[in-house]
């Protein structure tokens, strides 16, 4: 390997990580806020690429039906959860999240993909579809068995990521979808060759990054999320709605999902189960962060990338089994730091 070779690998390892990243934050934030290990982040991340794929293409994306479908069921679960203190404000307030927003969105998505819209339209238009999927699997899915044990929400984790790559599959279908860049630009740094699809991942991984840090210390929702992560039942104790701020770390999950999606689908084609690798890549950087820390979840994955891209150019055939190695000594050190572990107590 001579050095040319290896800061292409490395290049091409670092923007794996910044997807890496984001998505290795979303779970710390899931994990944090609700005990939730979300395996279906990797379905976000499929939603987001093939519906801005699809948008592109100039089709109707069915994820926006299922968004709409999965809102009517939200809306009858909050209705027959609430049923011994329905007062009007909740029933609007249930009406305009569950109903009307998606509908919202649906209208919007129906009028605007026959006349194949923009670079950046498509961009919006595929987080708005996906970004409430997320509220509504929250809701639907987790929120009634939010004070189970952690091994229950994962055992449920696991079923809803088979039922949405199911669902996957019946919307986009088995082949896979490639999207256009969104800039064709590029410019030349040395040897190395460095495409404005990169510069566009860098950029706004470093935005989303900067974004949720001025969330989670200058906002009021922001601290309500790490009030939430910090002690559950202090939380609850001052007012805060933990259930609330389970919608907003699922909001979160999918808003930077779908993201990533979008960004990785110009470069690589996505089929329907293409996010799940992808998610474990992110949940290995989560787990090396400890599913707390989120700078060294950040690092870790910029680590992860680079490993994967040395592997795939030395051992190409083992480059899954070389990142997810990564786990063992990480796990081990966990291990014999803390040899019994008690489960929380809300």
């Amino acid at each position: 390997m001579d050095s040319t070779i290896l800061l292409f690998l490395l290049q091409d390892g670092i923007t794996s990580g910044a997807i890496y990243a984001l998505l290795g934050l979303a779970l710390v934030l899931v994990f944090a806020v609700t005990r939730v290990i979300l395996i279906p982040q990797g379905e976000f991340v499929t939603y987001g690429a093939l519906t801005y794929a699809t948008l592109s293409s100039g089709n109707m994306p069915g994820t926006a039906t299922l968004a709409l479908a999965m809102g009517i069921v939200a809306f009858c679960f909050d209705m027959i959860g609430g049923r011994n203190a329905l007062h009007a404000r909740m029933i609007a307030r249930s009406v305009a999240i569950n109903i009307a927003l998606p509908l919202a969105i649906y209208a919007i998505a129906l009028a605007l993909h026959p006349q194949k819209t923009n670079v950046t339209v498509n961009f919006l238009l595929s987080v708005a579809i996906v970004a409430p999927i997320g509220l509504y699997v929250y809701r639907i899915a987790y929120q009634p068995i939010a004070h189970a044990s952690v091994l229950v929400l994962l055992i449920a984790s696991v079923g809803i990521h088979f039922a949405m790559q199911g669902l996957g599959l019946v919307f986009f279908g088995p082949e896979g979808l490639r999207a256009p860049a969104m800039t064709a630009s590029s410019f030349a740094m040395g040897p190395l060759r460095i495409t404005g699809q990169s510069i566009g991942i860098y950029a706004i991984t470093i935005g989303l990054i900067a974004g949720l840090w001025l969330l989670f210390g200058y906002t009021l929702y922001g601290k309500a999320l790490r009030a939430t992560a910090v002690n559950r039942l202090g939380a609850r104790i001052v007012g805060i709605r933990t259930s609330l701020s389970g919608q907003m770390a699922f909001l979160l999950a999918a808003i930077i999902g779908a993201i990533s999606g979008i960004l990785i689908v110009p470069i690589t084609t996505v089929f329907f189960d293409t996010g799940f690798l992808i998610g474990l890549k992110g949940f290995v950087a989560a787990i090396i962060g400890g599913l707390v820390s989120y700078p060294l979840t950040a690092l870790a994955a910029i680590v992860v990338g680079i490993v994967e891209a040395l592997s795939s150019f030395y051992a190409s055939n083992f480059k899954e089994v070389i990142v997810f190695t990564l786990l063992l000594p990480v796990l081990v050190l966990r291990s014999l730091a803390s040899p019994t572990v008690e489960e929380d107590e809300d």
